[in-house]
């Protein structure tokens, strides 16, 4: 039997159409690995169906870190600075290049098995020397900023005001990526250092996030797959929220919550937490829902989508930033609903309109895997829900809101409430009359 094959143009038979699917069958996947669900490959690529909500979260903009987005002609900018960085280090730690790509190929493989995707078509020095170069510009960017190394006065990359805030987010988006393991060979074998890799990273960072010294000493000595995770998990451990430790009696209260309008009508009270040692750190107890002030703008968003795309790729990651999101997407379904949190000092917004944000939430949480069983808000899930189900509040709830939400209204609510009172005490007065004079 014969089959034509349109584009060659020639009639090949069913063998040869056989040999040709047998040698695709055995051809491993490129684009996907098939050791991809391995606890060592934590750098992914955006799966579509997320890039596409937002597809300018997760690419880089001024700079390309790892091989994802290695040789695009719009990052060569800071590409060249690489170079000058490269040459910073040698000059101070005195160690030849040479060194530093040493360090790199005795850990060949491992660096391979990081990447979901192939990075087959990076010959061995080539990985060797990529990694190098942008393993390298990190580290110094760390140390400058830490004046661990000097900075020349007139240094663009920190004397430009705009390029810094791009520097931030874009060494903290998921595809642009490199092992930590490989800055932390880099870092501790280039010189003695009296400050660990964490804490420089920490600091850098700090200029946008600004948090308290003692929560940032407790991360010193923390790991993380890459910078990204590092990062985000500065954030998991250092909440006080803990995931659910029995199981929970009431299932009926599994369920997403209302929006902020309608817990309030509820008689739900919002409080801003300004002592929380991390955004994730959101309680719940007797009507008080208390939330840590974050500040909404261009870093956050792009933190929390990168994060939340990581944690959907990366099975053996908490998902603490996913339930997080899907939360604060429930409270603030509209501008409403983000100007109350506004109101109450738990939302600084500089990313937009109180529409903007309310959208952003809103679309972040599309398509995305969430267990509401399984995460560190399930009781505050399950508690905010029984709260509003309690026919107590919800009858005293809708008293309030029907009679004293104006003047106007609670005058009415006065007056009627008089006028039963006096019903009623002239009704026991003669009740009373009646009995005293028949005895």
């Amino acid at each position: 039997m014969k089959s034509i094959n349109m584009d060659q143009k020639h009639v090949i038979t069913i063998d040869q159409e056989a040999e040709i699917m047998n040698a695709q069958m055995h051809k491993p996947p490129k684009l996907l690995q098939k050791l991809s669900g391995k606890s060592s490959c934590c750098i992914f690529r955006v799966p579509q169906s997320l890039a596409e909500i937002n597809k300018e979260a997760y690419r880089p903009r001024i700079v390309s870190i790892g091989p994802y987005h290695y040789g695009n002609k719009d990052l060569e900018m800071i590409q060249e600075h690489k170079w000058r960085f490269l040459s910073d280090m040698v000059t101070r730690t005195g160690k030849p290049l040479g060194f530093f790509m040493n360090i790199i190929l005795s850990m060949e493989d491992k660096i391979r098995e990081c990447y979901s995707e192939s990075i087959d078509h990076f010959a061995k020095n080539d990985l060797a020397k990529m990694m190098v170069l942008d393993g390298v510009f990190l580290i110094e960017l760390f140390t400058k900023v830490g004046k661990l190394s000097p900075t020349h006065s007139d240094d663009p990359i920190f004397k430009m005001a705009w390029i810094s805030p791009f520097l931030m987010r874009d060494v903290l988006k998921i595809e642009n990526q490199i092992p930590f393991f490989v800055l932390q060979e880099l870092f501790e074998k280039s010189e003695p250092s009296t400050r660990t890799l964490q804490s420089l990273i920490l600091e850098f960072f700090n200029y946008m996030v600004d948090r308290e010294p003692e929560v940032l000493e407790k991360c010193e000595n923390l790991d993380g797959k890459h910078l990204l995770d590092f990062f985000r998990k500065s954030f998991t451990i250092t909440k006080k929220t803990n995931h659910p430790t029995t199981n929970i009696p009431n299932k009926s209260s599994l369920k997403l919550i209302q929006p902020a309008t309608k817990l309030v009508t509820a008689r739900v009270r919002f409080k801003a937490n300004h002592q929380a040692d991390s955004f994730l750190d959101v309680k719940f107890h007797k009507g008080l829902l208390s939330i840590p002030l974050v500040n909404m703008d261009e870093f956050f968003t792009s933190f929390f989508l990168n994060c939340m795309a990581f944690e959907q790729c990366y099975h053996q990651c908490s998902k603490d930033v996913t339930a997080y999101v899907v939360f604060m997407g429930c409270l603030m379904r509209t501008s409403a609903d983000v100007s109350l949190l506004n109101q109450n000092k738990i939302i600084e917004n500089y990313f937009g309109t109180d529409k903007e944000i309310a959208k952003f939430f809103n679309e972040a949480g599309k398509d995305l895997v969430f267990d509401i069983n399984n995460n560190y808000l399930t009781v505050v899930f399950v508690e905010l829900n029984k709260y509003c189900n309690n026919g107590w509040h919800v009858g005293w709830a809708r008293f309030m809101h029907t009679y004293f939400q104006s003047p106007w209204a609670s005058i009415s609510a006065f007056a009627a409430f008089m006028l039963v009172s006096l019903a009623v005490l002239q009704t026991i007065y003669i009740v009373y009359s009646y009995y005293h004079e028949k005895h």
